[in-house]
């Protein structure tokens, strides 16, 4: 097949690009005109069927499914959209539409979609300008009338915070989303692994209120080394058997390595001893004793 996640991003940039809107949310029809298809939307499908694309008689057409909601028939159109850009096949009938199992054909249409129904350019200013949270990501996502978890994978590889956007099924890790500072920390959130005991997702997806709260990074990140506390929410959504995890670090800025290395030395000091002590005013997060001293939320915590 030979595409890829990266190759598919670039090819969707491209056709953005060359067909350049300027609204949102983003008009259909100059993306459908740009693979000469016609949009048609029929009320007789499947609940479980978002829709196809058929040639006949020489003319393109996509068909959506009327009955489901106008965020779900856009994802779909551009998904279609994407079959036809890169000469995909459709594996419409492997997993349900929503599944995060689906083919890797099917994934890929995703990530194209995604791309055309969020611009870079048009989502990016308006994404980094938001508060840090599930709440936004919603916001976000009607207004650029797309779906919630397409919004958040989007959101978290669009801002400049070190965050993730994480959709997991069935109790298992599906779609990580990085940030590029999270990246570049080695912040790494294994595929296919069980959703922590430690989060608050696993707790949300047992039943308990999804209520914003910190979590120790290492919790989430494998092999994680350099301590700090994230704040994370979660959502459920039985339905589906799916949970949404978004995970971020308050200060807005990832440990450093060089942090480890400081703690590691703050840690042990000799007094005329054989051997080292601890310090005790350090806990196993490097974080100070309270002095008393407030220390205003960053911009996105006031937002």
């Amino acid at each position: 097949m030979g595409h890829t996640e990266f190759s598919v991003t670039q090819r969707a940039r491209g056709f953005v690009s060359k067909v350049s809107p300027t609204t949102i949310p983003v008009p259909m029809d100059a993306y459908l005109k740009e693979v000469q298809a016609v949009l048609r939307v029929e009320t007789d499908m499947e609940p479980d069927e978002a829709g196809y694309s058929i040639t006949v008689g020489g003319k393109r057409y996509i068909c959506v499914n009327g009955n489901d909601r106008e965020e779900r028939q856009r994802f779909t159109i551009c998904h279609e959209i994407a079959h036809i850009a890169l000469g995909l096949p459709s594996e419409h009938k492997a997993q349900p539409w929503w599944s995060a199992k689906r083919p890797l054909a099917e994934r890929l249409c995703d990530i194209f979609a995604a791309e055309l129904l969020l611009p870079e350019k048009l989502f990016q200013p308006v994404a980094e300008d938001a508060a840090v949270s599930l709440a936004s990501i919603e916001t976000l996502a009607n207004d650029f009338c797309a779906s919630f978890t397409a919004t958040g994978s989007r959101y978290a590889a669009t801002v400049t915070t070190p965050c993730a956007f994480v959709l997991s099924e069935d109790g298992k890790v599906r779609y990580p989303s990085r940030s590029k500072p999270l990246i570049d920390a080695r912040a790494w959130i294994t595929p296919h692994m069980e959703v922590p005991h430690g989060s608050l997702s696993h707790r949300v997806r047992n039943g308990d209120p999804p209520e914003r709260c910190e979590v120790d990074a290492d919790v989430w990140f494998d092999g994680w080394e350099r301590g700090g506390t994230l704040l994370e929410e979660a959502r459920h959504f039985p339905q589906w058997n799916q949970t949404v995890s978004l995970l971020w670090f308050q200060n807005e800025e990832a440990p450093s390595a060089a942090s480890v290395q400081r703690r590691t030395e703050s840690r042990w000091s000799y007094e005329g001893r054989d051997t080292p002590y601890r310090h005790d005013d350090e806990d196993e997060s490097g974080l100070k004793e309270l002095d008393g001293q407030l220390r205003f939320p960053s911009r996105r915590d006031r937002r």
